[in-house]
This record gives structure tokens, sequence and C-alpha cells, in this order.
């Protein structure tokens, strides 16, 4: 039966096992134990057919090996830094998230039905599984396994007639090794050591082959496989899968903890596969020894790794996965990358990878689709008929209903946990998954009704809740993120408040509207109240990673933000042996401007791709038959920014130093957020995050003297961070060593008589196309000139002489309260935020008032 969406008045049938618990008694299910305090060893199995998978050498060298570098399981998390609740009552009737929203009353029967659906998955998990930690174990049971004196396979087939496993170990004839078929449709043999050795050797080829409804006999890679390989020798050749089982000695032991989950993440975004300089793949040991101290040197402090799952086609950029638990082998071996991310770890960077469950390859022979023989959707990975085909990606779509396409997934993201120490997890496409119109031809115009309707696939949002849920159970300290450009509320809130349980999700918007400013606007006609709302329109209460551009505007077709504005001078005009053209000069200035701005009001994270710090050349373009099939645009020129001769380096120093900035400063993590002054005569914006204040001035030509710059407490300020710093390929027009005391404004306890809403000011020096960060001296230290310059030491100086010929060119206006804008409260209604452009998002509160929202970033919420 086909699931029906009207969520708010007909239940929904498919969210339980292909075979109906009732109809099976629990001692019968196959089911995956682990021993409890009052057990030494507890088998899976029927009774008459059962395997001890925990008493085994390797089993436990395994559980040993993960518990040395996991945190301990706590039932609840506390740590603000997390979204995720992990208790074990679920409140089904009365939804947290509404009391932070009060707009999504309307919506309370949508929420209550979610919430059921997942409460009554995760009790049915845990009747016939155990739990749902033991239910992620599923790689322990499926695949191939090695047990006390064989090597044990299993594979879920309910299609399939006849079934036999085959490989270099048995001259590919499977006549030998037969498996058995058991009520639930897995396929399972055992296969016993010869003279001691596992009868299939390491590193060697295995497939699994069956016949199906037609008569017809095919061979596929067996879905849990943890390798595959493919003939680089042979054009368009086809995977094999691997049995990869290493002896101790080749196999890789972590030596480092994972770090501590940072207070907010600087994400690098980084393809292993086209890191190299040269034209050719990357591997994952070269990766961590060339590329990782690149990213530690910039002040990042988590790796964000693309196309990690295996995929047969380089130039999906790792989307279109075809094995889900083996490694891209193009880069090496499982075994590698265990070195790069404990290399990661090392260096104190945290590893999120980029994990794809939103689709899969439409791959017959080397992907999970060719286990669709045409059966229904509950024998199969993914939905019968057309729901079960993307038109826009070509490729499968999953049944999250399917009880074993819910071990399969889970089981996955626990295996990247356990098995390779990553810390967290970039989730793609989840627009796809949360709407069963998968957002194609939507767009969301941020209305509640377009969330929460019968468009909404409570089966995918029940498969992301259960999963944000396991995350963080086994792994207090993950990072979760969520790549949504619907705007879907909840997606950052707790699974107890009624959220799905991401811990972040990626500020979207950003990086297309200053596309968009940058491909068809003048710099004149830059709006400062568009593009600070832009940074700011987000819910306050869920998370963002902010990015000014990613892998998407890196690809060919489209322009990275330097390409856009330099375009064919960054081939002729980087050179430091020669005056910058305006068009250079323009662009480096606007390139620092434009991703700090992102940096420091956009979220609580931030991101960038690999290359884009240094303003990288070109777009990328993968080898196709279009160009030849070339590597030379599918790789990093990392000598451009090493260059001491060539600009490039200026953007790379900026772009540490900014990294450096929240690492003295923590301005991402804290939540005083408060712009006072959108100043679009003059192309300024004002604003405090943290204990900073960020001066951006967009203008063009005009350098302002004596600007006045609301703050909120009183004393002396100084220069932080200066993005017009020689070092930065800057014209030094900003005094370091400049003092700039504050003075009081209007009547102290009247917000309204004061400065743009603040009660304290100063006046700076503001050049043209400049950025400035100020922090506040603490005059209760008793200050040294050591003491005064501590917090710039690894950022350039400007000699205020040596910058007076340049101010003398630049038209220079004297302005005193220039752009006086009143502060809007958070509690005023959406309506009147439009207007505003001073919001304070730390001191936010729920009130009484019937007309206060959750989310004050948006347009009003309202179906009216």
């Amino acid at each position: 039966m086909e699931t029906n969406f009207n969520v708010l008045s007909t239940h929904i049938q498919g969210s339980f096992p292909s075979s109906s618990p009732q109809v099976f008694p629990l001692a019968s299910r196959n089911k995956i134990c682990f021993p409890s305090q009052h057990s030494s060893g507890v088998k899976f199995g029927s009774p008459k057919r059962s395997w001890d998978i925990c008493s085994t050498p390797k089993s436990r060298a395994r559980e040993d090996e993960r518990m040395k570098h996991s945190s301990a399981i706590s039932a609840v998390l506390t740590d603000d830094n997390s979204t995720s609740s992990l208790e074990e009552d679920v409140e089904t009737e009365n939804i947290g998230l509404l009391n932070l929203d009060p707009s999504l009353e309307p919506y309370l029967d949508h929420f209550r039905y979610r919430m059921k659906r997942y409460a009554e998955q995760k009790k049915l998990i845990e009747q016939h599984e155990g739990a749902l930690e033991e239910f992620s174990l599923g790689y322990l049971k499926f695949g191939f396994n090695r047990e006390e004196g064989c090597i044990v396979y299993r594979e879920w087939a309910p299609a399939a007639e006849e079934a036999e496993v085959i490989g270099d170990f048995n001259g590919w004839n499977g006549s030998n090794h037969m498996m058995e078929k058991d009520q639930f449709g897995v396929w399972s043999i055992r296969i016993p050591d010869v003279d001691g050795n596992p009868a299939i050797p390491h590193n060697s080829r295995v497939k699994f082959r069956f016949k199906h409804g037609n008569a017809a006999w095919v061979d596929r890679i067996p879905a849990w496989i943890k390798y595959a390989t493919v003939d680089t020798t042979r054009f368009a050749a086809p995977y094999d899968g691997v049995y990869w089982d290493p002896p101790p000695s080749e196999r890789y032991h972590f030596k480092y903890p994972r770090p501590p989950k940072p207070k907010a993440p600087r994400i690098y975004e980084a393809h292993v596969g086209m890191s190299s300089s040269e034209p050719r793949v990357n591997s994952y040991r070269e990766f961590a020894d060339d590329v990782l101290p690149r990213i530690k040197a910039n002040n990042y402090n988590t790796v964000q790794l693309m196309a990690i799952m295996e995929h047969s086609y380089y130039g999906s950029f790792g989307y279109h996965v075809t094995n889900f638990f083996a490694v891209s082998s193009r880069s090496g071996n499982p075994e590698d990358l265990k070195y790069l991310i404990d290399k990661a770890h090392s260096l104190g960077l945290q590893v999120l990878v980029d994990v794809v469950h939103s689709h899969a390859s439409n791959n017959i022979t080397d992907g999970l689709n060719g286990f669709d023989v045409g059966q229904s959707s509950q024998e199969s990975y993914f939905h019968a008929g057309e729901r079960g085909y993307h038109k826009l990606w070509d490729s499968r779509l999953f049944n999250y209903a399917n009880w074993e396409v819910l071990r399969f997934l889970l089981s996955n993201l626990r295996w990247w946990l356990d098995e390779y120490n990553f810390d967290g997890f970039r989730f793609d496409g989840i627009t796809s998954m949360l709407y069963v119109h998968h957002g194609i031809n939507m767009g969301f115009t941020g209305k509640y009704h377009e969330y929460f309707s019968e468009a909404t696939d409570v089966d995918a949002v029940v498969y992301l809740m259960l999963a944000n849920n396991l995350i963080h159970k086994i792994f207090p300290d993950a990072t979760v993120i969520a790549e949504d450009v619907s705007g879907m509320p909840g997606l950052g809130r707790p699974v107890s408040e009624g959220g799905i349980g991401f811990d972040y999700r990626l500020a979207m918007a950003i990086p297309d509207k200053w596309i968009d400013y940058l491909k068809n606007k003048n710099d004149e006609d830059f709006s400062m109240k568009e593009v600070t709302r832009s940074l700011t329109n987000r819910r306050y209460t869920e998370k963002c990673i902010a990015y000014a551009e990613s892998h998407d505007q890196s690809i060919v077709g489209d322009k990275t933000i330097a390409f856009l504005l330099m375009d064919k001078e960054m081939y002729s005009g980087m050179s430091c042996l020669t005056d910058a053209s305006p068009v250079v000069d323009r662009g480096i200035a606007l390139h620092k401007m434009i991703h700090f701005f992102t940096m420091a009001l956009g979220g609580e994270g931030y991101l960038n791709f690999m290359g884009n710090e240094f303003g990288h050349p070109e777009w990328i373009d993968f080898p196709r038959e279009g160009n030849n099939w070339s590597y030379d645009k599918c790789r990093r020129q990392w000598n451009l920014a090493d260059s001491e001769h060539l600009r490039y380096k200026f953007m790379s120093a900026f772009d540490r130093a900014m990294n450096s900035l929240d690492e003295k400063f923590s301005f991402l993590a804290s939540g005083k957020q408060i712009v006072s002054s959108t100043d679009e005569d003059n192309k300024v914006v004002v604003f405090e995050r943290g204990d900073l204040v960020f001066v951006f001035n967009f203008h063009p030509e005009n350098t302002y003297e004596g600007y006045k710059v609301g703050c909120d407490l009183p004393g002396k300020y100084r220069v932080a961070l200066d993005s017009d710093a020689w070092d930065f390929g800057g014209h030094g027009r900003v005094g370091h060593d400049v003092d700039h005391f504050t003075s009081p404004e209007g009547i102290p306890g009247v917000p309204e008589t004061n400065f743009n809403g603040r009660p304290n000011s100063f006046k700076v020096l503001s050049p043209a196309r400049t950025c400035v960060a100020y922090y506040r001296v603490e005059e209760s230290i008793a200050e040294t000139e050591d003491d005064q310059t501590a917090i710039s030491s690894e950022l350039p100086t400007a000699n205020i002489e040596e910058s007076d010929d340049i101010l003398k060119d630049s038209p220079s206006v004297n302005i005193t309260d220039a752009g006086q804008i009143d502060l809007v409260s958070i509690e005023e209604s959406n309506e009147e935020l439009k207007d505003s452009t001073s919001v304070n998002i730390s001191d936010v509160v729920q009130t009484d008032r019937d007309d206060s929202y959750a989310n004050v970033w948006d347009d009003d919420q309202s179906d009216d």
C-alpha cells in the first residue's frame, strides 16, 4: 500500500518491518544482540542457527579500539553546542518547538503525528532489535564478517530465488558456495577456513550472484561491501567488490583521540581527489601530509571531506554513491583514509564526512540499484514506480519506511563513526528527502503551509530524527549539518522538542545573494539593508553555517567570487611586481569584505571550499569526454597562494587572519549580534558580534573621517583586524596604534535617546572598500606595550603616515552622526522587523505576546 501523506487525518502505512511483528515471534527474528552487564556473549539468529558475534578476538579488539576514541554514551546531552536531546521518553503531545514559535500552533496536529510516528518506529526497533544502537550495528551482521573459523556472508535480497557468492577465491564459480534464504529475505553462507586461513583472501574480488523472477542470473557488488575497486587499465570497466580484512600488521591503528568539539565550526570543505597541484587524482595520504597542514595553518578547526563514499562516476563530485560502506578507491584504501583522519585529529581538526542518504546512483552493475529487479517497495531499497526515481538527478530514491532500509542507512552512519573515527556528517540534499515533490520547481516563500502538509515525506523525516538521535547517542560530541534549501522550521532543533535534530543547517541563500549582486549590480547600487537582511535572515534558535561560496559555485558553468570580480585579469594582473589595476584592486578588496561580512554576520559557523580562500582562478571541470578526459582543471594550484610575487597570498593571509580573530574572540559562538546601522547613503554597515565592533564601508570611493560608531560598553577600542592592512594587499590607511575612546550617548536607561540604539559611541576612519573589527581594551588589566599588541601580534599593522598620499586621493567625508537608525526590539512583530537594521539575538526571551515569533528573521509566516 502506498503511503498516504495526509498527515492531519489519515494514518500512514508502511513504517513497519516488511514482515509484521505480530506474525513472527520475537525469538525467531534475525536480530543482533550484544552483551549487557548480565551476559558474557549474546547470540543472534534463529534457535537452529546462531553465531556468537561478541566473543571473537577480532570483534573484541574492534570494540576496544572504538571505545578508546569515542566519548562515553550519555543518556541526555547537556552540551549547549549540541541540539540533540537523547531522553528516552518521547513527548508526543506537548511539542516544545511551539513554545519557541507559537505561530506553528496551526500545525500542532502535524507535529504530534510526526512525533507519534517517530516514537512508534523507535519502539518497534527496540522490541525487535534490542535498541536503536544495536539495530545500527548491521555491518557486523550483513556483508562479509570474520567469525571463529569461518567467514560469514549475508545479503538482504528477498526477490532473489537462488543465490551464491563468487570471486577470485572460487574461480568465479559459485556452485560450491550456494546460499540459504530465511523468512526475512536474508541470504547467508558460512565459508569455513582452509588450512587455518580464511577461504577468501584479503584484498581479493568478490560478488553476489543471484537468480531473480525472470530466471536470469545477475552478478552484483555486495550491498554492504567495505571496499570496491576498478581495473583502471580497462576503459569503462565495472567495479568489483573487494573482501577487505587486512592482517594486524597492515591494519591502521588510531594513535590520536578525537579533538574536543569546537565552540563554533570553521569548516574547510575539501575534495581529496582534486587536492593535488598536479593534474591527477590525489591520495588520502598525500592529502594528509600536504593539505591538512595548510588547513591547520589557516586556523580552520574542521575539515569536511567530500566524495568519500564510493562512486563510480568521478564527475558526480561524489553525490551519486554506488557503494555506501566503501571508501573511494581512487584515493587509496580504507587504511589510508584512517591515516588521514588520524593525522587531522593530531592537528586538532575534527573531520566530517559528506553523507548522501537522499538518493543513490542508478547504476545497476556496480550500484545498489542492481538489487532492484522489479519487486515491490517492501522488497527493495527503493520506492517502486515513478516515486523511486529523482527526475533531475537521474538517481534512485530510498523507501525510508522499509525496515531493512532503515537498518542499512542507520548502520551506514555508525560504520563511518565507529570504523573511521569521523566526527560527524554533512547530510546532502535534505530538501529532496523532506518533501515528496523533492523541492523540484518549488520556490519556497517561507509560509509555514509549505513545510507541513501532505507534501511532507513523514517517512524520511522520521528516518532523519532516528539518525540524529543515534548519532548523538553513540557520539555526543558529533557535529551534524543539514543541507536544506527550503528552510524547514525545526530542522535544527532537538528531536525531543519536535525538531529533526541537526546541529546546524547550511545558510544556502547567502551565496545566491552575493552572486546576484556581483552579476547584476554596480557597486553604487549595493543595498546595505538588503545584504544585511540576507545575512541575518535565519531562525534565531537554529544554528547556521554561513558561507559566501562552496563547491557549488566552483564547478564548470559557474564562477567563484574571485572569478566574478576579476575575470581574465586573474591571469595577467596578479603580480606584486607591478601596480594593481583598478579591477584587481577592487576584486581583492571586495573578496575580503564579502567573506568577512559573511563570516561575521551570517551564522554560528563558517565554511570555505578548498582554494577559494585565496581566490583560486577558473572553475572545476572533472575529466569527461567534453574536455578530452583532462584533469587540468580538476586540481588546486597551491603554488599561486605560496608565491611571494603573486597577490593570491593577500587573500589567503586575510582568510587566516579571519579565522584567527574568531579563535581569539569566539564571536561566531556568541549570541550577541546587534546591527546598529545600515547606512545606505554612505554604504556603511556597523554591527556588534560578541565582544567586537565591525565597520564595513562598501562605498567604492568615499573614505570617512570621524565616522561615528555605536557600541555597547564604554572604554577604549583598538583595531583587531583591518582588511586594508598592507599584508592583506590593502593600502594601509587605518592606524592600528590609535586608541578610540567612547563617549556616552543619550540619557542612561532611555534607549530611544541613544545613538543608533547604542549607549556609547566612538569615531573611526573608514576607508572605501574596507572592513575593520575593533576590540575593547580591558582597563582592569595592567597593560604593557606587549599586552597592548598581543591581540594583533599575528596581524599586520599600518603606518598612518605612509598612507597620507593615499588618503589625499580618496574622497573624504567628515561624518559625526551618519546613519542614525532606531533600534527595534526583538519582541516586536516581524512586520516591523522588516525595516529594522538593529537586532540583538542575545537578549531574546519568550514573551506572552501573541505576535512573538521564533523565526524573527523571516517574513511574516502567517498564511493570511
